[in-house]
């Protein structure tokens, strides 16, 4: 049996206006996708809550969610219940920003 290739739904152009919209108790918080990373074998999705108006917040908040694609190949995330898996998300995100940050400094 051929093994499926996963369906990519946008354009590389198209990638930077993704928007996710989160269901919290607050209330609905559109997203901007920063990255989608890998930590200790799986993946994971940081998301900037957008202010209202849809412009980015200056706040630092960044939201933590595990990333799997479906059968599909559509996304799908869901919430870093352990402690410890959190911990690794986010060591490895701030990992990311550095390297980031130390790249920035070079150019």
């Amino acid at each position: 049996m051929a093994e499926k290739e996963k369906v990519t739904p946008v354009t590389e152009d198209e990638i930077e206006d993704i928007r996710v919209t989160l269901n919290l108790d607050t209330g609905d918080v559109e997203c901007e996708i920063l990255t989608i990373f890998e930590a200790d074998g799986r993946d994971y999705i940081a998301l900037m809550p957008l202010k209202p108006d849809g412009s980015q917040n200056d706040d630092g908040v960044v939201y933590l969610y595990r990333y799997a694609e479906d059968e599909e190949g559509l996304p799908q995330i869901t919430m870093i219940e352990d402690d410890d898996e959190y911990e690794i998300a986010s060591d490895r995100f701030d990992e990311l920003l550095d390297d980031e940050m130390f790249d920035d400094m070079e150019d």
